[in-house]
């Protein structure tokens, strides 16, 4: 069983732009040697209507993750054009450098009239991992035969086979409840060899276990032999108000990054009592810094207040 002690908030927001007033969603790290930088997912003021999502980042003192030495003064990247599947808003989830390029990997957003929006994988290019261009006006990921819905958080790795791997969430049915529509989704898996052109196996890799279950943000490690998932489940309705329906981590184990073994008693972090994230726990991202694992992740309201970490106690 993996234990995780917890280091509390780690950045919040604050407001600190117009485009960056609210959370610090679904963090992942670079790490630049000197600093780690944080890339997360930020909002506008929703009292001015339907907000848009942009990507930032922060830089982090590796010694100290409290003490902030820069956030972002711009988004990663401008939105899409009129009709384009990031028109409104992107989402920054993984960053793989290849070679002299950084390669980002991200959810656009676009409306919808009978569901409320619609989620596609997009891809752009840096030299600074500051500024990105996207690579054409269309997803990389997007709807197919057996995949017709929802395609977000793609999370991509390069492990020692040499070949690509992405973990993203894709969309299997839209849930009327009440006054809105709600989506489920699962996680599924992805292969290529350049980051480009992927393969899909189209069918979920972890069996649900919840009343239509949603899963996201496949956080990865490899231990002992074995792959080891850390992802983000609930259930499908009333997760916003009711807090024992809300996020909280799961975990698999894998010999070859296909087959998964569920078993969430060994994740070995949860909601705390009360605080930040006392209600939600969600969109863990693992990071190997100064020899030791950390877990950034979201608390209550999908990480309106920003994210945390936790430490892996070995």
């Amino acid at each position: 069983m993996f234990k995780w002690k917890k280091h509390g908030l780690i950045f919040s927001p604050n407001n600190t732009h117009k485009w960056m007033y609210s959370h610090a969603q679904c963090p992942f790290t670079i790490d630049f040697g000197e600093f780690i930088r944080v890339y997360f997912s930020t909002r506008e003021d929703y009292s001015a209507g339907m907000s848009r999502s942009y990507g930032g980042f922060v830089d982090l003192d590796k010694n100290n993750f409290k003490n902030v030495i820069r956030v972002s003064d711009e988004p990663l990247m401008n939105f899409g054009g009129i009709g384009e599947f990031d028109e409104f808003g992107s989402m920054p989830n993984s960053i793989v450098k290849n070679n002299n390029e950084y390669y980002l990997y991200y959810c656009g957003w676009s409306r919808n009239v009978s569901t409320p929006y619609s989620w596609e994988i997009g891809f752009a290019t840096s030299h600074d991992a500051k500024r990105f261009q996207k690579v054409g006006k269309g997803p990389i990921i997007g709807p197919t035969i057996n995949e017709p819905y929802l395609h977000a958080c793609p999370i991509v790795y390069k492990f020692a086979d040499n070949d690509w791997h992405m973990f993203y969430l894709s969309g299997i049915k839209w849930i009327p409840y009440t006054d809105k529509m709600e989506s489920q989704y699962v996680l599924m898996h992805a292969t290529s060899k350049d980051g480009i052109n992927w393969i899909r196996n189209g069918k979920a890799i972890i069996p649900t276990k919840v009343e239509d279950e949603s899963q996201t943000s496949a956080a990865i490690i490899f231990l002992e032999g074995n792959y080891h998932m850390f992802f983000c489940y609930r259930y499908g309705t009333d997760f916003r108000k009711a807090p024992d329906r809300g996020y909280r981590i799961g975990y698999a184990h894998s010999t070859d990054l296909v087959n998964w073994t569920r078993d969430d008693k060994q994740a070995g972090i949860d909601i705390s009592e009360s605080g930040w994230d006392s209600e939600m726990i969600a969109y863990p991202h693992i990071a190997k810094i100064n020899e030791k694992y950390f877990m950034f992740y979201c608390g209550n309201n999908f990480g309106r207040d920003g994210f945390g970490c936790a430490e892996l106690e070995l």
